[in-house]
């Protein structure tokens, strides 16, 4: 082979496209039910965020007290429920991150940090700490779910209006469980990643081919 031949790597650069024997970002290797686990997590809250975003938008929830009376809707407290479901599926979605590449190496649009690798405890000590959190959250509410001062309390609903809200606040209880599932397997993914386990390094696949000429 005549002449000096740039590396796959910096004609990749120069081009902006990736080329053979260019470094790859991998997409991580997760098992099915691990994806099905994660997108199950972030599932749970988008019940609960639908019957708040009904209420804000005028239906009656069953509720009479003064605070969520459907004469009060659509009203100021409306940008209130709606941004506190919209704030509480971005959590949820948060999950899905420990399954795809965003979670294991920062986008290259972030500003600074774009393209570092992000470190195992910054990711599972946060989700841990939710999982553990959120479960007893929800088990404990479960619990006192018809306490004089949840649902039991004078103006809450009753009859048809009581069952959907039970089932739209159901689907919580298997957000922990279901999100310490995912941080353990993310979790062990990453250790074996560190040990060289995939066969990658520093997180991109190694893609490699022939230089033309070369037998």
């Amino acid at each position: 082979m005549s002449g000096t031949v740039s590396s796959p790597r910096r004609r990749a650069v120069a081009s902006g496209v990736p080329a053979a024997g260019a470094l790859v970002p991998s997409a991580p290797r997760v098992p099915r039910s691990i994806r099905l686990a994660a997108h199950a997590a972030a599932l749970t809250l988008v019940p609960s965020g639908l019957w708040r975003i009904a209420i804000a938008l005028g239906w009656d929830s069953g509720f009479t007290d003064e605070q969520l009376h459907p004469g009060n809707y659509p009203g100021a407290m409306s940008f209130y429920l709606i941004g506190l479901s919209l704030l509480a599926e971005a959590v949820g979605l948060l999950t899905l991150g420990l399954i795809h590449r965003w979670g294991e190496e920062l986008p290259h649009w972030v500003p600074l940090l774009g393209g570092r690798r992000i470190p195992v405890p910054a990711a599972v000590i946060p989700a841990s700490t939710g999982a553990v959190l959120v479960t007893l959250i929800t088990v404990s509410g479960a619990f006192n779910w018809n306490a004089a001062d949840n649902m039991g309390a004078p103006g809450s609903p009753e009859g048809v209006h009581y069952w959907v809200m039970t089932a739209c606040y159901l689907p919580l209880l298997a957000w922990g469980p279901l999100l310490a599932v995912v941080t353990a397997a993310y979790y062990r993914r990453r250790r074996r990643e560190r040990r060289g386990g995939r066969g990658t390094r520093a997180g991109v696949s190694v893609g490699l081919r022939p230089c033309p000429g070369r037998r």
